[in-house]
């Protein structure tokens, strides 16, 4: 195991952080770009062994094209449901072309897990945390293994329930989350994919402004948050994946 690091400017890799580092780090970050967040993650080794978890779904665009101008050899993490729409898994080859992204990592649900737990592959219709627990939290725990940290593309504006989301965090794991993006307005992403001439997913013209597994997601209305159309009809708002401690 790597030596404990004695200040947050000089982190070694390591696997596991604490809280202390948490908050050095989001207030050494407090105004920073994402590109200057993503050029001490990527590219000074900031947070030691770091992979990009990523649905390839409407604004993952956005944060893949900043990780690839810094390091497109960082690992991106993607995690195939079973369920997905045939235009996600379509996008996600574009994009990966596009931006020369040369280790993106397909990671799906144990075979023994889905006959045991979801046969007829229903579940998602009577027990969404139990569907999303099997195909997405636990191969997605086993994918992060060996990395030290995590990049989301997660943004405070897309809902109230993460209006106070933060650069840094920790999740259930131990593990250091890192929100690039957390601060940026949705015009901000708009004029990202405009400067860039980034291709948008197939989905957003028919009114899919956050796109999970497909029977999951539906339209979003006007007024609504940009994730209301996921699980509609259930007391659900995430998948699991993203249960920060601290």
């Amino acid at each position: 195991m790597a030596e404990a690091a004695r200040t947050v400017d000089t982190i070694d890799v390591r696997p596991r952080w604490t809280g202390h580092d948490v908050e050095r780090l989001n207030a050494r970050f407090a105004d920073a770009s994402p590109a200057e967040l993503l050029r001490a993650v990527l590219g000074e080794g900031l947070a030691g062994h770091v992979a990009v978890v990523s649905s390839f779904g409407a604004e993952s665009a956005v944060l893949l094209d900043l990780v690839a101008s810094v390091d497109p050899d960082t690992p991106v993490l993607f995690l195939d449901t079973g369920k997905h729409f045939a235009e996600t898994l379509a996008y996600r080859e574009t994009l990966t072309t596009r931006l020369g992204l040369s280790d993106v990592r397909i990671l799906s649900p144990q075979p023994e897990a889905l006959s045991a737990r979801d046969a007829e592959g229903i579940r998602w219709s009577y027990d969404p945390d139990g569907c999303c627990d099997m195909r997405k939290v636990a191969p997605l725990a086993a994918g992060l293994a060996g990395f030290d940290a995590s990049i989301t593309g997660r943004k405070a504006f897309q809902a109230s329930t993460r209006a106070a989301l933060p650069h840094f965090e920790i999740d259930e794991a131990g593990r250091m989350k890192i929100n690039p993006l957390a601060r940026w307005a949705r015009a901000d992403i708009m004029a990202h994919f405009k400067a860039h001439d980034l291709p948008r997913h197939p989905l957003e013209a028919s009114g899919y402004a956050s796109i999970g597994c497909a029977t999951c997601t539906s339209v979003v209305k006007p007024g609504e948050d940009p994730r209301s159309g996921r699980w509609r009809g259930f007391d659900k708002t995430e998948c699991g994946i993203h249960t920060p401690t601290h």
